[in-house]
């Protein structure tokens, strides 16, 4: 069957189909104009996966968040990492693996291109060569979109960018809760005499007040350190720290239904570090650390933050050329589409 338009498929383009092509392509053009409103990911029963654009999730591709319940929008900045970079290469490579995502969420039953009108963005524009500006500009970006009314869910990019992305998100939420997977803790003060870098996000958004301390909660965290109490700053402000040895072999419903609790009706972010899960699994990262979340544990958290008030979303770290395979890349894109599947407002089948 041919189809006289290039991907995304534009409504539009959908009526063109009504008026011009065969019957398949009549029937497919009305079940589209009839079924919903919304943006949808094309199925690749009528568009191959590897044809048009490369955006998340195959979704139309627009320059504003006006009118958008949702958002993609990549940051492709690595200019705060300690250890292996690529992270700038990770909103890419996101894109071109989200191609295997489908429209509907079979396991939750989540439907959320039924529900929101969700776009990618585009990418905020960087300065790789200034950390300080770099920040500046993520910020800029956010204010505009959070300002919008649109729910910004961020391919990262190293953990850096949550920083600016929080600046924005609390000017007009206020202080928020955090759900934040990582095996580090990025509260750091500084390094090299620098106070922003990957390392040290959560740290500043303290000093700045952008942080409900009481509500939030960090898991999978691990690893070797510098001091004998590592998770002293973080206890200290009152923190919850689940550590990754805690979370081993055990389901992790049950915690979520207390972070939940914890959590309660006040505005949420969600930051995911790809490091949060073991490299066995998610080997593409700059900071990898042994024995790690699971990929089911990592979809336990998500799916866990169902009912929460979630305001804005991230999926951070992922260094494509450290994973020849795409495996990271591509968890990193079923993430993402998880956190849109818990967003408010999202109905069910």
């Amino acid at each position: 069957m041919r189809f006289p338009c290039t991907f995304p498929v534009s409504r539009s383009c959908k009526f063109q189909l009504l008026l011009t092509g065969g019957a398949e392509a009549k029937l497919l053009a009305a079940s589209l104009l009839l079924a919903s409103s919304f943006n949808v990911p094309p199925s690749a029963e009528f568009v191959a996966r590897p044809v048009g654009v490369c955006s998340m999730l195959r979704l139309p591709v627009r320059a504003l968040a006006e009118g958008l319940d949702a958002a993609f929008v990549g940051v492709p900045l690595d200019t705060g990492t300690s250890n292996r970079p690529g992270a700038r290469f990770g909103p890419r490579q996101i894109r071109a693996e989200s191609a295997m995502v489908r429209r509907y969420n079979t396991s939750t039953g989540a439907a959320p291109f039924d529900s929101l009108l969700v776009a990618d963005i585009g990418d905020v524009n960087v300065n790789l060569y200034n950390l300080p500006a770099s920040c500046r500009l993520i910020r800029e970006a956010y204010q505009k979109i959070v300002a919008s009314g649109c729910v910004p869910l961020t391919l990262g990019g190293d953990h850096t960018i949550t920083y600016p992305i929080l600046q924005a998100v609390a000017e007009k939420h206020g202080p928020v809760g955090l759900v934040h997977v990582d095996a580090h803790t990025d509260t750091g003060d500084r390094a090299l005499g620098e106070k922003i870098y990957h390392g040290t996000p959560f740290r500043r958004c303290v000093d700045e007040g952008l942080l409900d301390c009481s509500r939030v909660a960090q898991i999978g965290i691990r690893g070797s350190s510098y001091a004998p109490d590592p998770y002293k700053y973080c206890r200290d402000q009152g923190f919850r720290v689940v550590l990754a040895e805690d979370c081993w072999l055990k389901s992790l419903v049950p915690l979520m239904a207390e972070v939940r609790q914890q959590m309660g009706d006040k505005p949420v972010y969600i930051s995911f570090d790809i490091d949060g899960l073991d490299p066995a699994y998610a080997p593409g990262t700059g900071t990898p650390e042994i024995a790690g979340l699971t990929p089911a544990q990592a979809l336990e958290i998500i799916r866990g933050c169902k009912g929460l008030n979630i305001v804005g979303c991230d999926l951070v770290e992922v260094a494509p050329m450290y994973d020849v395979s795409g495996n990271t890349a591509l968890l990193g894109a079923n993430l993402l589409f998880e956190m849109l599947c818990v967003l408010p407002r999202v109905k069910t089948m």
